[in-house]
């Protein structure tokens, strides 16, 4: 992958980023390519590498289950909706049991799925991830469901609005 960090400075579209998946997957490595390129400081760099991973399949993915709370700490501290939308995907189809539950990360997903101010992708995935980690604790279970409730739902985009309808109807 030879200029692998230019091609992912520059501007990038749906093609580029299935390029970038080709690449990674004929190279065979997907935890050293995110290792490299998934946490650099230049957003641009991160977003491509990000949005190219997120074209792997489940299988693929799980490579990257060793770094699981470094995309959750980059989902958590960076100021690029973009690369947090693409982190918080990566996160959402990764494994996640009791003992991966980082409380720091619930508050940020409950905090997030809630601001008024914050993308509805990102709000759908922190919703997402609330719901699963909060599967562990049934107080936690109840804490979720209750702001869910408690959600001025008229206030949100659609994909917000029907995420929280199919959790609340138990068909999620």
């Amino acid at each position: 992958m030879e200029n692998i960090r230019e091609r992912l400075q520059k501007s990038f579209s749906e093609g580029g980023a299935q390029e970038i998946y080709r690449d990674i997957k004929s190279e065979g490595d997907f935890l050293g390519f995110a290792r490299r390129y998934a946490f650099d400081d230049d957003f641009r760099v991160a977003r491509s590498a990000l949005w190219g991973l997120t074209k792997a399949n489940d299988t693929e993915l799980s490579a990257l289950q060793a770094i699981l709370n470094d995309f959750i700490d980059q989902a958590m501290l960076t100021e690029n909706p973009s690369v947090r939308r693409l982190s918080l995907n990566i996160i959402e189809r990764l494994k996640m049991g009791e003992d991966d539950l980082r409380t720091d990360f619930l508050d940020f997903c409950f905090d997030h799925m809630t601001r008024l101010d914050e993308f509805s992708g990102i709000q759908s995935l922190c919703m997402k991830l609330a719901f699963r980690m909060s599967q562990f604790y049934p107080e936690l279970s109840d804490e979720f469901m209750r702001t869910l409730e408690a959600m001025e739902i008229d206030y949100y985009k659609p994909a917000v609005k029907g995420l929280r309808r199919k959790i609340l109807s138990g068909k999620y």
